[in-house]
């Protein structure tokens, strides 16, 4: 959870108003739309914008380097093995959900798409989704500021932020009504030292319906912070007990992100040169097709039809499936292309997930 139990250390990091330590994610502006868009349309781009397809492998590493911050002073990104290994174990219990979502440790940080940092005092955070993406291969895209050992939910909640989850305290179908004053009162006081602007990105502001699957809150959701009592005036029960999540993944937690990231199929069809395929999906559905070169040269890749999707293609290199290129064309009056050189011999795959596409789910995919 983004606030832990007291440690032996003597560090208090229990309930959000009792001097907790909880997550911060980074501001991020939301994505900007045409203004005449349709609303069903705009609405399913937005639900989706963060996600991965499945079949992606997210690979980690930990930083292990000093460095020094823009007025010289001293900090560590490294945490001990301890720490290292609760991360792991975070990352395992998501994997054991048999997730379309891998997770591989790798010892360079330029191999890495999730590179993470155990700056004591930065606060525990994750860049939302596809995000991570954005940032330098040199930059974290995660943080833990506090010692993780006995604290695992703290680790799988900043992973949920990679996966693309947002907190559940913020679902606007929560019902939840803070007294916003006792809430920006308690953030701005130490171990957090929140301003008014990063309490209310975190806590007080409510999720378009846009951006959460569903139309239940989930108290004890993973996503979702503690709560001393007195922070919420309703649901009328927490103005005098806190709000507890149960810890660990809850059973919604689970059904979301196997609905979002369901495991590839064994027999995935195979998209031949100068063939088109009619596809058809529900939003946030993904499909995926073999391609296997008979000759050397450049190919492009293209969706066919009025639908919004992201395209990656995938290579096979030892065994395993990198990232080779991508497109995204949802909000757009185009269609998703890609354009690379395939090699005779080599195998790749073509993953397609749709945002939307009309009332049919129709749409088409070609290479030539």
């Amino acid at each position: 959870m983004a606030a832990a139990p007291k440690q032996a250390s003597g560090e208090d990091r229990s309930l959000v108003g009792d001097g907790g330590f909880i997550c911060g994610l980074p501001e991020q502006l939301p994505r900007e739309l045409p203004a005449d868009l349709h609303p069903g349309r705009a609405s399913a781009i937005v639900n989706s914008d963060l996600k991965w397809v499945s079949g992606t492998t997210l690979r980690y590493h930990f930083f292990d380097e000093t460095g020094f911050d823009w007025d010289r002073n001293r900090f560590e990104w490294g945490g001990s093995q301890g720490q290292k290994e609760v991360v792991r174990q975070a990352f395992d219990a998501w994997a054991a959900l048999k997730i379309g979502i891998d997770f591989q440790e790798v010892d360079l940080a330029s191999e890495a798409e999730i590179r993470i940092g155990f700056v004591k005092g930065d606060g525990a955070w994750s860049w939302m989704g596809r995000q991570i993406l954005n940032q330098p291969t040199t930059a974290r895209t995660m943080n833990f500021g506090w010692n993780l050992v006995g604290d695992p939910d703290t680790a799988i909640h900043e992973i949920g932020h990679t996966l693309g989850m947002p907190h559940e305290h913020q679902n606007p179908f929560s019902g939840i009504v803070w007294d916003t004053e006792k809430v920006y009162a308690a953030l701005a006081k130490p171990p957090n030292r929140w301003s008014r602007d990063k309490t209310f990105h975190n806590i007080l502001r409510k999720l378009s319906p846009d951006e959460v699957s569903g139309s239940k809150w989930d108290p004890n959701s993973v996503m979702h912070y503690p709560f001393a009592a007195g922070l919420i005036q309703t649901p009328a029960k927490y103005r005098t007990r806190p709000l507890e999540p149960g810890g660990g993944l809850s059973a919604a937690d689970k059904r979301w992100v196997r609905q979002w990231y369901p495991p590839i199929r064994s027999r995935v069809p195979t998209l031949e040169p100068f063939e088109s395929r009619k596809v058809t999906l529900s939003p946030g559905e993904q499909t995926q097709f073999m391609i296997e070169p008979t000759a050397t040269r450049r190919y492009q890749m293209s969706t066919i039809g009025d639908a919004d999707t992201v395209m990656v293609l995938v290579e096979e290199v030892d065994g395993e499936w990198r990232y080779h290129s991508g497109d995204d064309d949802s909000g757009t009056d185009t269609n998703a292309l890609l354009k690379a050189k395939l090699f005779a011999g080599r195998r790749y795959q073509l993953r397609l997930r749709l945002y939307w596409a009309g009332r049919s789910g129709e749409f088409g995919v070609a290479m030539w």
